[in-house]
Order: C-alpha cells, then structure tokens, then sequence
C-alpha cells in the first residue's frame, strides 16, 4: 500500500508513504537524481536501498515505510525507513541500517520545512511500530530539521544514551610515505615487522583490485575469514552467513557506481586480509574489514589500514574515514573523531514501557558507575 496526502497550502507539494516493492522500484529514477543533486552519500541511494530490500529473507519481520515529497511531478524530499521486528518489538528506524553508516533523509532546496515536518507527522500517524530509534546521525545531518526540539508533528523524540564515533584521518601531509613517517618509531617498526612476518610464510602482495577483476571469489573469502573471526569472538552478522547474497549486493551497488575500492593484502595469492572501501566527497570510507586470523601475530589488518591510507593520500584524497565503530585501533590513528548521536521515541503502550525500563537500568548503570569511583583509593 502507497498512502498519498496534500501538504495543503504549501505550493503544489504532496506527499507518499512507499510500502510495496513495486513503488519502490518505480521511483528509482526520480531517487537517483535526487541523490545526485543533493551529492547524498550512496548510503541514501535508490540502489543501496533497493539491494537491501531485495535480499531479506524473511518479509514479514520488515515492512518499508519509505517518506516521499513531491513537488507538482518532481521529487524533492525521501525520508528512507522501515519498520523492523526484534526483541519482541517493532522498530521505526533507517531502511538497511544494520548496513549503513550515516543515516540521513533527501532533500532538494526547494522542499519546505512545512513538508518534511508534514511528512514526519504522516509516517508517524501510519502507527505500526512501538519504537522509533534513529541513529548514526551525523552533526550536519538533514534529518535535524525533522527531529529538532518541539516538532509540530509525529511522535515527540528525545536524544538517546546511545551512540556511536567515527574516527578520522586527515592531515598536510605530502605523500602517504610522509603521513607514516608521521607516526612514532614503535608504531612503523610495528608495520613493518607485521610484513616481514608474513614474507616469512610466502610472497606478500598490497593490491586494489582492477574493475574488471571478479568479486565472486574475494567476497567468497572475506565472509569466511569474518565468521572466522566472528565464531571466535563469540559474534554475529548476517551480512557474512554462507549463502547470504547481501553483501555482494551491496558492493555491487559500490562497484556500478563507480566507487568501490577494494583492498586486499595477498599472500602467495590467497587474501589474508581484505578491505571493502568506498571513495565518495573526496574521502576513502573503510566498509567492511577482515582478515585471517590464523595470522593474528603479523596483524595483517593493520598493515592493510596503513597500506590503503598511504595509497589513499597519495592518490589526493583528503580524508580516510574508517566509519563506524569504537575499536581501539582506530583511536591510535585518527586525527578527528566525530560522534553520532540517536533520537528515540514510543509510538505505543508497548513502546513506551521498553522507554521506561530503559530509563530505569540507565540510572541503576550510572548509580553503580558513581558508586565504584566513590569507591576507588585515592
């Protein structure tokens, strides 16, 4: 189902609520140019949506609820969500966002504020979900003007305790050799000596594989060395389960747009680690990235990091942005890191005691916390 509404007086504006599959694929091409004009990250592309939708498994535990606006013929405003369904709730959230790393809304310069607010206001009255958890939203994000204090429409959100960093690396420096030469005598001895470890087992190769190149048997391997890694850190994704078609989706959606780059450390022709990157507003976006752990002791992960960002500076990018995620290797290396906040609001009863609860384990979390550096010997 596809609900349509007048925003009223304001110009020829109206607005559409996308449910079914096939809208969706209808209003690919007016997506795709809204995309460009707004120079949107692929994240918020048609494609990257699509591919998503495409390859769930099981229909019923998600339901689209995409927010269109429309201007006389021409699309001016999409606002990408979905509903889904976990831990006995129903989430309003980012379509595809178990995927993506900085959500947002479209939005061309002729679409009003009156609109957006309008079309929060209809996707909330649509009701179907007990939660509505936004996250990854960036400082600039265009999704503030929809979620700012004292919004006329929809459900009334809040900042929520969760939220995420993305750490940065960005500089003057002259050349990828300069920015390694940057770092302190232990931290380069470290790379170097990751490589010599590996050269000891066989040849070691840092590549970008060409456009022409197969993707088949590289995503092959990198899900394997993830549930590798995953099984042994006691983790889960779907993205990497075997027969999944997700991720070769999703980096197909890369690779068409011209925007894939992806890296890989071989050795004597077999990836030992394997970086799936985007290069998108002159900046090198780390995806996914894995590598063998059964050569945990050269760290090959790093030495790959340390290979594309020196690749990366040297061919005149000016950022590595390696997305998402606080792991601590990243803080070693980034010169920025800037955090993602999330709103949060109850669309139901149910919605609304999950709200609760919540409030009551964080002020358990912070009394604890309060109480154990109370505690602490001076």
């Amino acid at each position: 189902m596809n609900a349509l509404a007048s925003v009223g007086a304001v110009n020829a504006e109206y607005l559409e609520i996308v449910e079914s599959t096939e809208r969706l694929a209808a209003i690919k091409d007016q997506w795709t140019r809204l995309t460009s004009d707004c120079d949107a990250l692929i994240f918020q592309s048609h494609d990257w949506i699509s591919a998503w939708w495409k390859t769930i498994d099981d229909r019923t535990q998600t339901v689209l609820r995409i927010g269109l606006v429309w201007n006389d013929n021409r699309l001016v405003a999409v606002f990408p969500l979905a509903i889904t369904r976990r831990k006995g709730l129903r989430f309003l959230e980012w379509a595809a966002v178990a995927y993506t790393d900085y959500g947002d809304l479209l939005r061309a310069p002729e679409c009003s504020d009156a609109a957006l607010d309008k079309l929060w206001g209809t996707i909330c009255d649509a009701g179907g979900f007990d939660l509505v958890l936004i996250t990854r939203l960036l400082p600039d994000a265009a999704a503030w003007q929809v979620f700012k204090p004292g919004q006329a429409h929809g459900v009334k959100l809040r900042p929520n305790h969760r939220y995420e960093v993305s750490s940065r690396i960005a500089g003057d420096w002259k050349s990828g050799a300069a920015w390694l030469a940057s770092h302190p005598k232990k931290t380069r001895h470290n790379y170097r000596r990751g490589i010599r470890i590996l050269e000891e087992s066989g040849t070691v190769q840092f590549r970008l594989l060409g456009a022409e190149e197969p993707l088949g048997p590289v995503l092959d391997r990198l899900s394997e060395l993830k549930r590798k890694w995953l099984k042994k850190n006691a983790e889960t994704s779907d993205l990497f389960d075997d027969g999944k078609s997700t991720l070769a989706a999703l980096v197909d959606v890369l690779a068409r747009a011209g925007i894939l780059r992806l890296f890989v450390i071989e050795l004597d022709g077999t990836p030992v680690a394997i970086s799936v990157n985007l290069a998108q507003r002159d900046t090198m976006m780390a995806w996914v990235t894995t590598y063998d752990p059964d050569f945990a002791r050269a760290s090959p992960g790093m030495g790959l990091i340390f290979s594309y960002v020196q690749w990366s500076i040297d061919h005149n990018l000016g950022m590595v942005d390696l997305l998402c995620g606080g792991e601590a290797f990243k803080d070693k290396l980034a010169t920025d890191v800037v955090t993602l906040r999330s709103v949060i609001g109850a669309g139901a009863v149910r919605g609304s005691l999950a709200l609760l609860a919540d409030d009551v384990r964080q002020k358990f979390q912070q009394r604890r916390n309060r109480d154990e550096t109370l505690a602490e010997p001076d």
